[in-house]
This record gives C-alpha cells, structure tokens and sequence, in this order.
C-alpha cells in the first residue's frame, strides 16, 4: 500500500478558499488516493521534527496549490511554512497547481537552496500559470509545467458552453479584507444593489464580513451567507445566480457550478490566470465599467491546458 503525505492549504485556514483548492486537488488525485494512506498536514503550521521524521520515506508527498511560492522563504511572513532545516523530511515534494504569492523581485539564494532541496527532481510539477512556472525556471527548477490550477482542470469548453450569457435576478458576491479599497469596493456593491433583485454576500475570509460592515452602505437587503463551503456551494446550486466580487476562489466555484462569473482583479492571482486561460476579470480599478458589464452578454471561454494536466497525471 502506498504512502502519500497531502501538504494542505485548507488545513487551520482563515481564508475558505484554501478549503475550495484542497477538495478540488483530493477529487483529482483520486485515482491514487482511493487505495493509498494518506496523511494532510497543514502547509500553514510550523513543523517539528519529531513529527516530520516520519514521512521521510513516503511514496508521494503532494503539495496541493494555493499561492504558497515566494521570493523569499525566510522571514516573519510564509504563505508555506518551510525551512532548509526539515527539507529532507518535508520533500521530496510534488507541486500541484502551485502559485506564487505575489509579483517580486527574483528568489533569493536561500529560496533558491530551500526549493531545489525540498522539490522532487523525479516527477514534473503542475503550477497555477505562466509567471510561477518561470520564477521556479530562473532558480533551475526546469521539470515544471503549467496546468492551471486544479479547481479550474474541469472547466472545459463543454462545461463552458453551459454557462448562461446574460444577467440573472439574483447576484452572490465576495469582498476581501486584507487587501481594502473601501471607494472601489463600495462602489462595487452600489452596482449590485442597483441590478439584482436578490443579493448574497458570502464572508469567504475570516474578516470579509467586517469589512462590508466598514464601508457604512446599507445592508438591510442583503443576505449573509454562513462562513462555509456548503453554504455558499448552496447558493451556487440555485437556479438564475450570478457572481461578481474579489474572491478569486469563490468565483472559480461559481464557475464549477456553471454560473454567469465575474471575478474582480485585485493582486497578480485574477490577472495571470485570465492571461493564461481567459477568465473572466475585469480589474478593480476599472469598476466603473461593472455596471455595463453585468448588463451586457458574456461568454465563458475558458482554455485548459487539457494534455499537461494528462501529461502530470501520467506520472502517478
């Protein structure tokens, strides 16, 4: 029976859209994960040896997305948190749909160090687009490819096509608190209240609700979703919904659900995924185009990298 190690973005999360990558990633890797023991570990805790030292010899250790790449490893701020010192136990691990955090200077010597002796040289890693896969190339980490992010793997030109065109009744969206523009973001939720006739608001992270509260617009007519997947997931499953905010995450799930999408761009996440795949964004600071948007026909035409999501699952 073989052994896998899951390095788990939606273990001890804030931030429920962890939680959206984790389930996505087991779904895809269930062809070896059905007959295999498996271990989660959260990529967010810091690791000891005394527990480590007991995954060294596993089969697989995978490492399932998020955006827990930087430029710099050492510090008060890791988005993975990984030394140099518990690499032999912690690697070889295997990325899956992987990003990097934000844009940034090129890695430095310690990143450099900590990442080739903590990824494996064996298997090819799947990155989340186009930019990560050459941050990891410019430190000579070459055996990667870009396969999108595995909530998006199922998102096909069938699935698509099944995507309404036109603006429903009822609209679900998302704000993000550690990342404010309160004129924008207030701005954003005047245009909902002015197009919907029904309006959810789902607190994907843990302070999203506080800051709608902060902008100081009325709410009295807007539905709070309850702080889970299945919540929102019910939602989604209505008939005649739409999606409009700056949760990244919450928007590819309303893709899943086949839902009309529109995710505002707030950091590099949105906007490299729209430029390797064409999904759909419009960028914050162009919010005043949102009204005209919702209000006009769009088409869902995302493009997967089917043959290298095949060619990483191929491997296992």
């Amino acid at each position: 029976m073989k052994k896998i190690l899951l390095h788990d973005p939606g273990i001890s999360t804030m931030n429920l859209g962890d939680k959206i990558i984790s389930k996505s990633a087991k779904n895809e890797l269930n062809m070896i994960l059905g007959k295999s023991f498996a271990i989660e570990i959260s990529t967010h805790l810091p690791k000891s040896y005394y527990y480590m030292r007991h995954f060294k010899n596993f089969d697989y250790k995978f490492v399932l997305g998020s955006n827990l790449l930087k430029s710099t490893f050492f510090g008060f701020k890791r988005q993975w948190d990984i030394t140099w010192r518990l690499s032999k136990y912690t690697g070889p691990s295997i990325l899956m749909g992987v990003g990097w955090w934000q844009y940034g200077n090129k890695p430095n010597f310690y990143t450099k160090l900590l990442l080739k002796s903590l990824l494996s040289s064996e298997y090819l890693h799947s990155v989340r687009d186009d930019y990560t896969s050459r941050m990891l190339k410019k430190i000579g980490i070459n055996n990667v490819i870009n396969t999108s992010c595995p909530t998006m793997w199922n998102l096909t030109k069938d699935h698509c096509k099944q995507i309404k065109k036109n603006k429903s009744d009822k609209v679900v969206f998302t704000l993000t608190n550690y990342n404010k523009d309160m004129q924008k973001d207030l701005k954003l939720v005047k245009i909902l209240k002015k197009n919907y006739r029904e309006i959810y608001f789902w607190p994907q992270g843990l302070l999203d609700y506080e800051y709608l509260t902060e902008l100081n617009v009325n709410i009295d007519n807007v539905m709070i979703l309850d702080p889970s997947i299945k919540a929102f997931d019910g939602v989604l499953n209505e008939e005649n919904i739409d999606y409009v905010g700056t949760r990244l995450h919450g928007g590819i799930r309303s893709l899943q659900y086949k839902n009309r999408t529109i995710i505002i761009s707030i950091d590099n996440r949105a906007k490299e995924k729209s430029r390797s795949f064409n999904i759909p964004i419009i960028e914050r600071n162009n919010i005043d185009t949102l009204y005209s948007l919702i209000n006009s026909s769009i088409i869902t035409d995302i493009n997967i990298p089917i043959s290298n999501i095949k060619k990483w699952k191929n491997q296992f």
